[in-house]
C-alpha cells in the first residue's frame, strides 16, 4: 500500500485566480519550489478547468508531487448545477475524465466529495476498492463533516484520509470525529483553519455559533500568541498541526506572499502548552447537532 506523506501543509486549489493564469503558473510552481507536496483540487471546482490547469501547469513535476481530487457532484449537461452520485457506475467514469484534465496515469488520493446514510456506501467503496486494484488510485478517503457518515466508513472502509473543517473557530470534529479517525491512524486533511481570514486580519463577523465579539477576541489571542517568528496565520495553522498528530492543513491562497506565509508555517516555532491552552480557550468547543 502507498505511503501518503502529505507533509505540514498543502495548498488547496479552490481559490486559485483563475481569471490570471500566469499568476496560478506562478503560485503552483513556487508552491513546488518551497517544497508543497499535496496539491487538493476536485473536479467540481470550475466545471473541471481547476483540474485542467493543475494538470497542465504541474505535468513537469508530477514526479515530485501528490494530487488529491474529489468525485461525487456530477455537473448537469446543461451546466446550471450539479446533483450528488456517489454511485459505482459514476465514479468509475469520472476517474478517467479527472486522470485526462490532470494529464496523469493516477491520482493519489482521491476523495469522495461529500456522502449521507441514504447512499449506497457498500457499492462506494467497492468503486474506490476497484480504481486502487487497477491502480488508477493509490489511496482514497472522504470529504464530510457529517459524523454520521465518517463512522460509516471509517468501521466498513480503508479510507486514508478524512478532510473536513477544523480550526480554532471550529473544534465541532474534536468530540466524536477526531477520536473515530484517531483510532484507526486516518490523516485529518484540515480546511477552514483560517475561519475565512478572520483570524488572522480580515474583519471578523458571526461565525458558525460564535458572535462577531468573540471572533474578534480569538483573533486577538491569536495575535497575543503570535512573534516576530510566527505569524497569527502560522499560529492559527500550527493549532491544527499540534492539536491532531496527524494533520495536515490544507490552505488555499490567491497570491505569492499567502503562499510563502502559508509554506513557512513548519520552520516557525511550536506553540507552547500555555499557547495551545490560551488559544483553545479562545472560543468555545462546540459540538454537531445533526448528522449524529
Amino acid at each position: 500500500m502507498h505511503t501518503f506523506e502529505p507533509g505540514a501543509v498543502a495548498l488547496g486549489c479552490m481559490s486559485l485566480p483563475l481569471h490570471d493564469e500566469a499568476l496560478c503558473r506562478r503560485i503552483l510552481l513556487h508552491a513546488v519550489e518551497l517544497g508543497i507536496r499535496l496539491f487538493d483540487t476536485a473536479d467540481l471546482y470550475d466545471m473541471g478547468r481547476n483540474e485542467s490547469l493543475l494538470g497542465k501547469i504541474l505535468r513537469e513535476h508530477r514526479h515530485r508531487i501528490l494530487i488529491a481530487t474529489k468525485v461525487g457532484n456530477q455537473w448537469r449537461a446543461d451546466g446550471s448545477g450539479w446533483d450528488w452520485n456517489p454511485r459505482k457506475e459514476y465514479i468509475l467514469r469520472a476517474i478517467d475524465d479527472s486522470l485526462r484534465r490532470l494529464g496523469t496515469d493516477h491520482i493519489d488520493l482521491y476523495q469522495l466529495h461529500g456522502g449521507t446514510l441514504q447512499d449506497p456506501i457498500d457499492e462506494t467503496i467497492d468503486a474506490f476498492e476497484t480504481l486502487v486494484s487497477t491502480g488508477k488510485i493509490l489511496e482514497y478517503g472522504i470529504s464530510s463533516i457529517r459524523p454520521n457518515v465518517v463512522r460509516e466508513y471509517v468501521s466498513r472502509s480503508r479510507i486514508r484520509t478524512l478532510m473536513c473543517q477544523y480550526g480554532v473557530a471550529d473544534r465541532r470534529p474534536e468530540e466524536e470525529i477526531l477520536p473515530t479517525i484517531a483510532a484507526k491512524g486516518i490523516r485529518l486533511l484540515a480546511r477552514g483553519v483560517l475561519a475565512k481570514g478572520m483570524l488572522c486580519g480580515k474583519a471578523p463577523k458571526a461565525y458558525l455559533g460564535h458572535s462577531e465579539d468573540a471572533m474578534r477576541q480569538a483573533a486577538t489571542v491569536i495575535e497575543t500568541c503570535s512573534s516576530d517568528t510566527r505569524t497569527p496565520v502560522q499560529t492559527a495553522i500550527r493549532f491544527v498541526l499540534q492539536r491532531y498528530g496527524k494533520a495536515t492543513a490544507v490552505v488555499g491562497v490567491s497570491t505569492l506572499e499567502q503562499l510563502e506565509e502559508m509554506a513557512a508555517t513548519a520552520k516557525t516555532p511550536i506553540l507552547t502548552a500555555a499557547e495551545m491552552e490560551a488559544i483553545a480557550s479562545a472560543l468555545p468547543a462546540e459540538t454537531y447537532t445533526e448528522h449524529r
